[in-house]
């Protein structure tokens, strides 16, 4: 008998005890039980919350002097073209299109006071998409996409008559408290 055989058939019969010993604590209800939970945790798993950013962590390096750069500050949750670069300014929409009727908000830290400010997000819609523009996509502080008001990657245009996305534009909304 070689050593290959004498471990497999060692293995065989830890195996064999060990399904034996588990056999006689439990039954089958116990079993159907504990995988049925299995089962659920498995299917809850896809939406628990995780860093889609692949930013691997990295804090959002925020300028404050060029606002036709995708790292200025009021872009720190920005997914899309940038509207002043399309014709636009930072909060108004260019000629032709029309701004969303839905946004999302984020929380941006202004890096010249230290203070943190909400920024609503929001598409202008009604023409193609803005070849001119640089594509920016930060995801700081963007959350999963069932908060709806806190997640980036959705075309915010659904809600107007004219659903083709365009650019973005930057609105401050407030001071975050």
């Amino acid at each position: 008998m070689s050593i290959f055989d004498k471990i497999t058939d060692w293995m065989d019969r830890a195996t064999e005890a060990g399904v034996r010993s588990v056999a006689h604590k439990s039954g089958r209800r116990s079993f159907l039980a504990r995988a049925g939970l299995g089962l659920v945790g498995a299917a809850v798993l896809p939406v628990l919350p995780f860093d889609r950013s692949g930013s691997g962590g990295r804090a959002f390096a925020a300028q404050t002097s060029d606002e036709y750069a995708c790292d200025y500050w009021r872009y720190c949750a920005l997914d899309g073209n940038l509207c002043n670069s399309c014709g636009g300014t930072l909060t108004q929409c260019p000629p032709g299109s029309e701004v969303s009727k839905v946004s999302w908000v984020g929380t941006c830290t202004n890096p010249t006071d230290g203070k943190d400010y909400l920024v609503s997000y929001n598409d202008c819609c009604g023409r193609s998409e803005c070849d001119n523009s640089p594509f920016c996509n930060s995801n700081e502080r963007e959350r999963p996409g069932y908060r709806m008001g806190l997640h980036n990657d959705i075309n915010w245009c659904m809600a107007n008559a004219s659903q083709g996305y365009h650019c973005t534009v930057a609105a401050l909304v407030g001071i975050a408290e």
